[in-house]
């Protein structure tokens, strides 16, 4: 099966909230995916831990999914996340994703029980059969209790032909390059741990499936750019400002920190869903300092980037889709 041709700055929006009936806010969430794209985002992907999909009712995480897909309307690739607890729940996600026109679809090894190596591989060939979209498997061993070696990975891609791309969040930059080397070349990487973007690019990572776009696009596209020029001193400089903002959310949770930084900038996020609490105060200050900081820097426009820290449109790197 042919890899979609995802790649650069794949952005995940949170999903809002109403403040008052707590109700999935699907106006906000039309107006958060235009701004996505609008933004110069190569892909977008709703439904990931920042969008809270493991708070969402069905009927919730069906409309989130079919309200992005529109929202998008084909103008960029879309990545959707479709794990749930049971594997009967992830397949009727996917299903959904496939009747709703997603490019492909995401699989966290949603877990309670410690699952065995059999156990995990009928659970993603099972998931991987029920659909013909292409398959991204996604580790992230801090949410999911389940770290996929670069070697487990390679061995369930050559069992599961769907199987053709991996989002790498452990942090450990040297499984980017393990999982391309193991792999001939066959798997798509993706970095899905904020602060070690660059890292992930100059490693052989062909994405960075990020929130950050959510809050400051032109950050993000210029920091990708950078890195796909080989521009060292610049990429270098992007994300010496950069980093203490991503460093931020990622500490603080990201729903709890990108719904935040909406609200400092006027747009409509509401609250996370408990048992996630609001960003406290004091760190609201912060993160209302450090977005101001970046968006009072020359740096990103300095290179036709747009306005750093908007959501207007940016025009470092590709704008649109990556095709």
């Amino acid at each position: 099966m042919a890899t979609p041709h995802l790649q650069g700055i794949i952005s995940y929006p949170v999903t809002p909230f109403a403040p008052d009936t707590g109700e999935v806010d699907l106006d906000a969430l039309r107006r958060l995916t235009g701004a996505l794209v609008e933004a110069g985002s190569h892909a977008v992907a709703p439904l990931g831990s920042a969008g809270e999909s493991a708070y969402l009712a069905e009927s919730e995480w069906d409309a989130v999914c079919e309200t992005v897909l529109q929202g998008v309307d084909g103008r960029v690739p879309t990545l959707v996340g479709v794990s749930h607890w049971s594997t009967r729940g992830t397949v009727r996600r996917a299903r959904v994703a496939a009747r709703h026109g997603a490019t492909a679809i995401m699989v966290l090894p949603q877990v309670y029980w410690k699952l065995t190596h059999a156990e995990l591989e009928q659970h993603f060939a099972t998931v991987a059969a029920a659909t013909d979209l292409p398959v991204m498997l996604y580790n992230n061993p801090g949410t999911s209790g389940v770290d996929l070696l670069p070697e487990t990975v390679v061995a369930l891609a050559r069992k599961i032909p769907n199987i053709t791309m991996v989002k790498e969040s452990s942090g450990d930059v040297a499984r980017f390059r393990a999982l391309r080397d193991m792999s001939d070349g066959t798997l798509s990487v993706y970095n899905g741990n904020n602060p070690v973007a660059l890292d992930a690019f100059r490693s052989g990572a062909v994405g960075w499936c990020t929130a950050a776009p959510c809050l400051v696009p032109a950050w993000c596209l210029a920091l990708h750019s950078a890195a796909m020029d080989e521009d060292k001193q610049r990429a270098d400089a992007i994300l010496a400002e950069l980093l203490p903002f991503l460093k931020f959310i990622v500490g603080h949770g990201l729903p709890r920190a990108v719904k935040a930084g909406l609200e400092i900038r006027n747009r409509t996020a509401g609250p996370p869903r408990a048992p996630l609490l609001p960003l406290p105060g004091a760190e609201t200050e912060q993160l209302r300092e450090l977005l101001a900081r970046l968006d009072s820097h020359p740096l990103v426009g300095t290179a036709s980037a747009g306005t750093a820290g908007t959501a207007g449109t940016a025009s470092a790197g590709p704008a649109g889709p990556a095709a």
